[in-house]
């Protein structure tokens, strides 16, 4: 057992879902995030907001919230209707920022640098495949995240 392969390893990792989603009333404004994770048969919900904050700092939120919620390091499928998360990551511009000093390019710097440090901190602890998948369509876990975000952006206001 002690000279398991990585891949092998990963096998004896549970496997968790998560959907998330972020909401802003205004950008900037008042927003929101709503998190669902699901292991086998449970399911948690969670979410919350800030007072003043953007539609990607909550999208970037949820995820981060749902990655930290796991009490150990987990294969994770996490469905997203943001295609700037999504892209980000599957795409490589997440990590080329922060090679790069937190600059998109020569002249512009990515914003959300704290989140992003954060999030490609969790993605190393855990497998994550980032999957998008359509905003209000029908998806019941990304509808009821949206729910979640919603209520959560309200009660900033």
């Amino acid at each position: 057992m002690e000279n398991r392969s990585l891949r092998e390893e990963n096998t004896m990792r549970k496997h968790v879902d998560i959907y998330t989603d972020g909401a802003c009333s205004g950008n900037p404004g008042p927003g929101g995030y709503g998190v669902i994770l699901m292991y086998g048969s449970l399911k948690r919900e969670l979410s919350g907001g800030e007072k003043q904050t953007t539609n990607n700092r909550m999208e970037l939120t949820g995820v981060i919230r749902g990655l930290s919620a796991l009490k150990e390091p987990c294969d994770v499928t996490l469905y997203t209707d943001s295609q700037y998360v999504v892209n980000a990551i599957n795409q490589g511009w997440a990590k080329k920022w922060r090679a790069n000093g937190w600059m998109r390019n020569k002249k512009e710097k990515a914003l959300n640098p704290d989140l992003w440090e954060t999030l490609l901190g969790l993605c190393e602890t855990h497998d994550v495949t980032f999957v998008w998948v359509k905003g209000h369509a029908q998806n019941p876990y990304n509808n009821r995240c949206d729910e979640l975000a919603v209520a959560a952006t309200a009660a900033q206001r």
